[in-house]
């Protein structure tokens, strides 16, 4: 039963609030990786599985979270999920090695990977029928804008305050958000209460899931399968798999009912997901690297580069509930939402070692407004015909598909980035020798600038040599960079007639459950 007035705007700040303990802290413990290195003595690599424990925790829960939602009814499911992701991020912050960091954080994904879908089943129950583009909206700005701003808010609590207080805010939140929902959200019909546990099931999601995120966050800095377990994890990946859809569409009751593929819109609209979530996560992870290492931006003024943007896909989230409320078909908004995303991607290819913050404001504009008008007509387009229970499985494997489509987006960006690198070195050092005129005129102009400064010829042509290699590998990385966001933007153009396979409708009723 929908809700209406004050309660139905309550429990939307409340899902949204809850939601974004989640998305926010999927990226804002990576700048705070180097202090907590310090304050544990551990290394690069062994910190970085403080990220990966999570992610890997997070996409397990994801397609599970509407089964759960079913068996133990949404309200208490989503109650439980916020109370313990309240609960692990105060052990987080006050954990005391590594170790029990790591494990607190795979904890904390395990409950924070119910909190997305079931925030949004809870929002589309809420929300009138002819009001769901509005209430996917108004979902959609966490989910766009908590990946974005995460970093930035790592950042200042990071350098003002100290790294456990990255969880340590968590707490007033999720309590308040736990109150509220245990007040206002009105409990859902349990689907699955009572029906036999579907243990292999389950068993062979968490493998299957868990050992494809590892394989994405660490196959990369673990020169992928050139390390053993790397390659034991991608057999295990595909054999649990396997195994595992088996299992689903043979089992009476299953965790993970795929049955709902063969609704075309969902089908389709969960590869548009995956799409959207390679070019939101993609794109996060190229920009903020490029500035702070090539153009040598600090982390807070990145972050502030990037909050206009995030700025404009809140004022247009709502426009965009408001048109598909009226009729503008999503088909035709989510493509002028891909060629806004391409635009952006194209200008940053034009970027150079001389860009300023200036140079990136209207691109990261176009990239907000872009956003908005993607996240929002592809969710509705994959949830358009899904009934009853469905909607809280469909949820669960859409936000699954974005999750993973920013995990792949990240490993295969990764890899290019190092692949590319090597090449585009290659082909710049071709261009290093005495008979180019224009090196031989800059490296003797760096020779007698040090000259000049009081260095002996042979230290100033050691120092030149070293200023040429510098801007050499600058170089590199900057092509390297550009040709990224190309690739990005190629991308998104190409998805574009996959959202005309799905239907087209005016006015997009979705079917929720009833209280």
């Amino acid at each position: 039963m929908a809700e209406h007035g004050l309660r139905k705007w309550i429990i939307t700040i409340t899902v949204i609030m809850a939601s974004l303990l989640e998305l926010i802290d999927t990226t804002i413990v990576n700048v705070a990786l180097p202090e907590m290195m310090g304050n544990l003595g551990a290394t690069l690599e062994d910190a970085g599985w403080v990220v990966t424990g999570y992610a890997v925790a997070n996409v397990i829960i994801l397609p599970m979270s509407g089964w759960l939602g079913d068996r133990f009814g949404r309200k208490n499911y989503f109650i439980f999920s916020i109370l313990a992701f309240t609960v692990f991020s105060f052990l987080c912050g006050n954990a005391h090695s590594l170790t029990e960091l790591v494990a607190f954080r795979i904890l904390q994904g395990l409950a924070g990977g119910g909190l997305l879908s079931t925030a949004q089943a809870i929002l589309m129950e809420t929300w009138p029928r002819e009001e769901i583009g509005m209430a996917t909206a108004l979902f959609g700005l966490g989910a766009v804008v908590g990946p974005t701003v995460g970093p930035t808010i790592g950042g200042y609590i990071t350098d003002h305050f100290s790294w456990p207080w990255i969880f340590y805010v968590n707490i007033p939140v999720g309590a308040i958000a736990a109150f509220l929902v245990s007040t206002f959200v009105r409990e859902s019909p349990r689907h699955a209460k009572g029906q036999p546990i579907d243990w292999w099931g389950i068993l062979l999601l968490a493998i299957g899931v868990g050992s494809l995120q590892v394989v994405l966050e660490k196959g990369e800095s673990e020169d992928w399968f050139s390390t053993p377990y790397i390659s034991v994890l991608t057999l295990a990946t595909i054999l649990s798999g396997i195994a595992f859809i088996w299992r689903e569409l043979s089992t009476d009751h299953p965790v993970v009912n795929f049955r709902i593929l063969k609704n075309r819109s969902f089908a389709i609209g969960i590869v548009t997901s995956f799409a959207l979530g390679f070019a939101l996560y993609g794109s996060v992870f190229i920009f903020p690297v490029f500035c702070q290492n090539l153009l040598g931006f600090t982390a807070q003024q990145t972050g502030e580069l990037l909050f206009p943007g995030g700025m404009a896909t809140i004022c247009m989230m709502p426009v965009v509930g408001m048109m598909l409320k009226r009729g503008v078909p999503a088909q035709i908004m989510a493509t002028g939402g891909f060629i806004l995303f391409f635009i952006f991607t194209w200008m940053l290819s034009n970027s150079t070692l001389e860009s300023g913050t200036g140079d990136f404001f209207w691109p990261l504009i176009i990239r907000g407004i872009g956003m908005s008008i993607l996240f929002v007509p592809l969710t509705t387009l994959a949830v358009q015909d899904l009934h009853g229970k469905d909607i809280g499985q469909g949820t669960g494997l859409n936000n699954m598909m974005r999750q993973l489509g920013g995990s792949f987006g990240i490993a295969i960006l990764t890899t290019l980035v190092h692949i590319n690198s090597g090449k585009n070195r290659a082909l710049l050092l071709e261009n290093i020798n005495t008979y180019n005129s224009a090196y031989a005129q800059r490296h003797n102009s760096l020779v007698q600038a040090f000259t000049a400064k009081g260095s002996t010829p042979f230290d100033a042509e050691q120092m030149a040599n070293r200023a040429m290699e510098g801007i050499v590998t600058k170089q590199t990385l900057l092509v390297t960079y550009d040709n990224l966001y190309l690739l990005i933007g190629v991308f998104v153009l190409c998805c574009i007639p996959i959202i005309f396979l799905q239907k087209f409708k005016k006015k997009v009723v979705i079917p929720v459950d009833a209280h």
